[in-house]
C-alpha cells in the first residue's frame, strides 16, 4: 500500500493521472464532480463551481507593507482558465470572496482584467457576494448576488450554523493534515456528508483552515464527514479517522 505522501507526489509516467484528477460526489441526491484543481462541476446544470479566489490579495498585502510576489491573480486566473478547457461550463458560479477586498478592481492588472474578460466570454458569470467582498465593481463584468438557488440547492459564501442540508459554500477554505504510515501533509481539501458540501479557496494564496477546527464542527459534527484531499496530481478521499488537528 502506497503511503499519503507516494499518492500526493503520483507523477504521469507512473500512474494515469487522469484516474484521480476527478472524484463523483452527491449532494442531496444531486451528482457533481469534484476537480483536483479545487473546482466542482455540476454536469445536469453545466455550471463550474469555484470559491474564494481571493483575486488581488498580493496587493492588498503590499500596500500595507507585506510584500509578497505580485502574481497570485495572474496565477489564479491562469488555474481557472485551464480548469474551464477541462470543464467548459456553460456557467461559472464563484462563491464569494473572489476579490480580497472591494479595491481589487482599482489595483488589478490591464492584462489580468482581459484574461477575466476572456473567461467570462460567451458564458454566464455569476459573482456571489462575499465578506472580502460585498461590493463588486460592474467593471469586473458578470451578474452579482448575495445568494443563488439552483436545481433545490442554495450556493452561497458563508455556511449556515447547524445542520442545514441542499447547501454548497465556501469561506472556510477547508484544509485537512493526514497521518499516513508515518507521514504527515496538510492541503486544501472539499468536506462535506452527503447533504452538504464546502469547497477548498481556489485562490493562489487563499490558505486553509483545518477541518478539525471548532468551526467546522456546527456544520458536520460527527455525521459522516467525507473529506476529498487535493493532491499534487490527484484528488483523494481520506478517512476521517487519519485526520490530524494542528
Amino acid at each position: 500500500m502506497r503511503s499519503t505522501t507516494q499518492l500526493l507526489e503520483l507523477k504521469p509516467e507512473r500512474l494515469d493521472v487522469g484516474e484521480f484528477s476527478r472524484q463523483p460526489v452527491s449532494i442531496s441526491g444531486r451528482a457533481f464532480v469534484a476537480d483536483v484543481s479545487g473546482a466542482l462541476y455540476w454536469p445536469a446544470e453545466d455550471i463550474l463551481i469555484v470559491a474564494d479566489l481571493h483575486l488581488e490579495k498580493g496587493s492588498a498585502f503590499a500596500s500595507r507593507g507585506i510584500m509578497l510576489p505580485p502574481y497570485d491573480t495572474a496565477a489564479t486566473l491562469e488555474r481557472l482558465a485551464a480548469t474551464l478547457d477541462a470543464y467548459p461550463a456553460a456557467t461559472v458560479l464563484c462563491l464569494g470572496d473572489s476579490f480580497h477586498d472591494c479595491g481589487a478592481a482599482d489595483r488589478m492588472s490591464l492584462v489580468d482584467r482581459e484574461t477575466l474578460a476572456i473567461l467570462q466570454e460567451d458564458r454566464e458569470w455569476i459573482w456571489l457576494n462575499g465578506n472580502h467582498d460585498p461590493v463588486i465593481d460592474e467593471c469586473l463584468g458578470g451578474t452579482v448576488l448575495h445568494e443563488v438557488s439552483v436545481g433545490g440547492l442554495t450556493f452561497r459564501h458563508e455556511p449556515t450554523a447547524g445542520p442545514v442540508t441542499h447547501e454548497i459554500t465556501g469561506h472556510l477554505h477547508p484544509a485537512a493534515r493526514v497521518s499516513f504510515h508515518g507521514h504527515v501533509i496538510r492541503r486544501p481539501c472539499f468536506v462535506g456528508n452527503g447533504m452538504r458540501l464546502v469547497l477548498p479557496a481556489f485562490g493562489t494564496y487563499a490558505g486553509g483552515l483545518n477541518v478539525l477546527d471548532d468551526a467546522f464542527s456546527p456544520l458536520f459534527g460527527n455525521d459522516g464527514l467525507s473529506v476529498l484531499v487535493l493532491g499534487q496530481e490527484g484528488l483523494y478521499p481520506i478517512a476521517p479517522r487519519l485526520l490530524k488537528e494542528d
